[in-house]
C-alpha cells in the first residue's frame, strides 16, 4: 500500500512537471522584477534591449537541417502581383488622435492613395529562374564587376519597382509594399528548417544570438534565460506563444551572409539582418520606430502589419530607435496589410510599425537593414572637429582671446538686451564659423567614414572561380614529407585586378598612408580589429590605378611605381592578403 501510494505521488508530480512550460519556469525563476515590461520612457534593462540596425553577429555557421515541428505555412492563393505605395510625407505628420485602430486580421487595408502595377520579372541576370536565392547569387557571381552584381541584386530585391523609381519616391520618404504572388521568390534564403539546424549546432546563446519575446495587453516582455539556447527549451517557448528573434543570421547562414555582403556594396553602408519567427495569433514586439531603413522579406506564412507616419518633425529620419510605444500614442496607419510569402515591405527609419500573426498561420520573415548613422549630420560629426583643429593650427584669429567682460553681456540672461557688444560678438562668431569651411578636410573625413564602413563590412563571399584565382585557392600543402606549391610566382607579365571594387580604402593618417581592407573581416560584427596595411606613399598611385582599372586586369609591369621589384613586391603583398586575384591560376594543379 505504501509503495503504491508513493508511486502514485511520483506519477502526479511527473504530470505536474509535464504541464510546466519553459515560459512558466522562466517567470517563476526570474520573478516579476526580471521581466522586461517596457513602456515608453522606461530605460532598457541590461541584457533585454531591442537590437538596433547594427546587430551582433554570432560565431557559428548554419545550413540546412531537420524540419521544425511547427505549423507549416498554408498554401498561398495566387494573387495578382502588384505594388502598393503609401504616399506618406515625412515631416508633415499632423497631430494624431489618441488610440489606434483595432487589429484587423481580415483582408488587407491600405489607408493611403495606392498605385498598382502588374508584377513583371526584372531584367538582367537576376531575372533568370531556377535555384532560388542561392542560384540567383551564383548567377550574379558570373558578372565581372562587383558594383553591377550589387545593383542587380538590389533590382531583384525591390522588383518590379525600378531602383530609380524606388529612390525617387520611397527611399527615406514613404513605405512601399510589393505583392508578388510568388511564395518561392525567396526560396533558399532562410527557413524554419535552417532555424532549427542552427539551434542544433549548439552555438546559439540566449541574449547574444537569440531573443525570446512577447507582447500582450500592451506589455512587451523579453524572456531570455541565461546560457545556451537548447532546441527543446526554445521550441517550448514558441509553443507557449513567444516570438523568436535570431540576431545576425549572417553569422550562421552562408546564404544570408552572401546576400548581405553583396548588398553592402550597393548601399555603401553596413547591411545587417535579423530573422523573426512568430507563432499563430501572437505579437512579439510593441509598436516602435527604428533608426534604419528596413526591408521586410516575408519568407513563410503571413503577418499583419500596420505602419504609421512619423508623428512629429523630430521623428523624421531619427538618429536613434524609439522606446516601445503604446497603442494610445498611435494614429491611423498609412499602410495596413497582410504580408504573404514572397512579398516585400519597406519603410524608412522613423516610421512606426507593428506586426502580429493571424490565427491560422505562423510567420517567418527576415528584416534587411542599412543606413544606420549614415547621414550628413554623422559626416559633419567627423568633419567639424577636424576643421576646427586645422583652423586653430593655421589661423591666428581662432587663437585670439575672447573679449574681456563678455560673460557680462552674453548668455541666456542677456539674450534680450540691446547691446552693441552682443551684436559684435555674434557677428564675429558667425564669421569664424563661416571661415571653417575653408579648413574643412572633406575628403579626409569621408575617408574616415569609409574606414569605419570597411570595419563594419562582412567579408566577401568568393565564387569558385575567384577562389582558384586568389590566395584562398592557392594549392600550398604538405605532401610527401615537405611543403609543396608554396612560392607565389608573380612576374611582370602576371595579370591582376582587385577581388572587389569596394574592399579597400586608402586613408592618409598621422602615422602614414594606410590601406584598409575587408577580406580578413569576420562574419561576427567587429570580432576583428580593422585590417590595414601601412603603404609607402610611392605605392598610392598604384592602388589608385588598380581601383580605376577595375574590373579590367592589368599587368604587374604597368603599375605606376618605382622599380620592377617594387611592382612585384606590392602585387605579391596584395595577393597574399586576398585583395588581388590573377587572370590565370599561378599554379596549375
Amino acid at each position: 500500500m505504501a509503495a503504491g501510494g508513493a508511486e502514485e505521488q511520483q506519477q502526479q508530480q511527473r504530470r505536474r512537471l509535464g504541464r510546466l512550460s519553459a515560459l512558466s519556469v522562466y517567470r517563476r525563476a526570474a520573478g516579476a522584477e526580471r521581466l522586461e515590461r517596457r513602456r515608453r520612457g522606461t530605460p532598457l534593462p541590461a541584457g533585454g534591449r531591442r537590437a538596433k540596425a547594427r546587430p551582433r553577429r554570432g560565431a557559428a555557421r548554419g545550413g540546412g537541417g531537420r524540419e521544425l515541428a511547427a505549423p507549416p505555412p498554408p498554401p498561398s492563393a495566387a494573387v495578382p502581383g502588384r505594388v502598393e505605395r503609401a504616399e506618406a510625407t515625412p515631416g508633415s505628420a499632423e497631430k494624431k488622435p489618441p488610440g489606434g485602430p483595432a487589429p484587423s486580421p481580415g483582408a488587407p487595408r491600405v489607408r493611403a492613395p495606392v498605385g498598382s502595377t502588374e508584377a513583371k520579372p526584372p531584367g538582367g541576370p537576376a531575372a533568370s529562374s531556377g535555384g532560388g536565392v542561392p542560384g540567383l547569387l551564383r548567377r550574379l557571381g558570373l558578372l565581372e564587376d562587383s558594383r553591377r552584381r550589387a545593383a542587380e541584386l538590389f533590382r531583384w530585391l525591390v522588383a518590379p519597382v525600378e531602383p530609380g523609381e524606388f529612390a525617387g519616391r520611397h527611399w527615406e520618404r514613404a513605405p512601399l509594399l510589393v505583392r508578388r504572388g510568388d511564395p518561392g521568390y525567396y526560396a533558399g534564403l532562410f527557413s524554419t528548417a535552417d532555424f532549427d539546424a542552427i539551434l542544433r549546432s549548439g552555438e546559439v546563446q540566449f541574449g547574444t544570438h537569440l531573443d525570446v519575446t512577447s507582447y500582450a495587453e500592451g506589455v512587451r516582455e523579453t524572456h531570455n534565460p541565461v546560457g545556451r539556447a537548447l532546441p527543446a527549451v526554445v521550441w517550448d517557448f514558441y509553443q507557449n506563444g513567444c516570438s523568436l528573434r535570431l540576431l545576425n543570421p549572417q553569422a550562421f547562414s552562408a546564404t544570408v551572409w552572401h546576400l548581405l555582403s553583396v548588398l553592402q556594396e550597393y548601399f555603401g553602408s553596413m547591411a545587417g539582418a535579423n530573422t523573426y519567427l512568430t507563432p499563430p495569433g501572437t505579437q512579439g514586439f510593441a509598436p516602435h520606430y527604428d533608426d534604419i531603413e528596413a526591408f521586410v522579406l516575408q519568407l513563410e506564412g503571413k503577418k499583419h502589419w500596420r505602419v504609421y507616419s512619423p508623428r512629429t518633425d523630430t521623428e523624421v529620419l531619427p538618429q536613434f530607435s524609439s522606446a516601445n510605444l503604446t497603442q494610445a500614442e498611435l494614429g491611423k496607419p498609412v499602410l495596413e496589410v497582410v504580408l504573404e510569402a514572397g512579398d516585400l515591405l519597406y519603410f524608412p527609419r522613423g516610421f512606426i510599425h507593428q506586426g502580429d500573426c493571424l490565427p491560422d498561420a505562423h510567420s517567418l520573415h527576415i528584416t534587411v537593414s542599412s543606413y544606420q548613422r549614415n547621414s550628413w549630420g554623422d559626416l559633419l560629426e567627423k568633419l567639424l572637429p577636424a576643421a576646427l583643429q586645422m583652423a586653430l593650427e593655421e589661423d591666428v584669429e581662432y587663437r585670439q582671446g575672447l573679449p574681456m567682460g563678455y560673460l557680462g553681456y552674453m548668455g541666456v540672461a542677456n539674450a534680450d538686451a540691446a547691446d552693441t557688444r552682443r551684436t559684435a560678438f555674434v557677428e564675429k562668431l558667425q564669421r569664424l564659423m563661416k571661415k571653417l569651411v575653408d579648413y574643412a578636410p572633406i575628403d579626409a573625413a569621408v575617408d574616415q567614414r569609409a574606414k569605419s564602413f570597411l570595419h563594419d563590412c562582412l567579408p566577401p563571399v568568393l565564387t569558385q572561380s575567384e577562389k582558384q584565382l586568389s590566395m584562398y585557392g592557392f594549392p600550398a600543402q604538405w605532401q610527401d614529407g615537405s611543403p609543396r606549391n608554396v612560392d607565389i610566382l608573380i612576374t611582370k607579365d602576371t595579370e591582376v585586378r582587385l577581388l572587389r571594387h569596394g574592399i579597400i580604402r586608402l586613408c592618409n593618417e598621422e602615422a602614414g598612408v594606410m590601406l584598409y581592407y575587408t577580406t580578413e573581416n569576420s562574419r561576427v560584427y567587429h570580432k576583428e580589429e580593422p585590417k590595414y596595411l601601412e603603404i609607402d606613399p610611392e605605392y598610392t598611385d598604384s592602388i589608385e590605378f588598380l581601383l580605376s582599372s577595375y574590373p579590367n586586369h592589368v599587368t604587374v609591369d604597368t603599375l605606376p611605381c618605382g622599380t620592377l621589384d617594387d611592382k612585384i613586391s606590392l602585387a605579391t603583398l596584395l595577393f597574399e592578403k586576398g585583395i588581388l586575384t590573377t587572370k590565370k591560376p599561378l599554379v596549375q594543379v
